[in-house]
């Protein structure tokens, strides 16, 4: 039972939980796309996703300096029953349903900043 112990150890953080919860929400995220909607620092971000990813709970794949995450329980594990089980809790709790509206807030926001960076000749690193 010590899998199972560490799984419900990794949700008992509120971070996790809100990285978790946001990649319910979209297919796949990069870090800044879960770092803006919950206000931490890329630090912080990359000490609880390397945590999910080693209960295998999200994969990553990488686009140039861009690193993508999405959810990746296996299909009828326990770990996807349980996912399932978490955004049934969460999609009724109120903090949960604040994050959508951040994060459709930020992408707006990335993807007006996304041409004035490029035409600056500044590329992505400006932001």
């Amino acid at each position: 039972m010590k899998k199972e112990a560490h799984f419900f150890k990794s949700l008992a953080d509120e971070t996790r939980l809100q990285i978790l919860w946001l990649l319910m929400l979209q297919p796949e995220l990069c870090v800044c796309d879960i770092m803006e909607p919950l206000g931490i620092s890329q630090s912080k971000a990359s000490r609880h996703l390397p945590y999910l990813y080693n209960l295998a709970l999200v994969a990553d794949r990488r686009q140039g300096v861009w690193r993508y995450y999405r959810l990746a329980a296996a299909p009828g594990s326990w770990q996807e029953k349980e996912l399932h089980l978490l955004r049934e809790i969460l999609q009724e709790t109120p903090a949960a349903q604040v994050l959508p509206a951040k994060l459709s807030q930020w992408r707006r926001h990335w993807e007006c900043q996304v041409p004035e960076a490029a035409a600056a000749g500044g590329g992505l690193a400006n932001l």
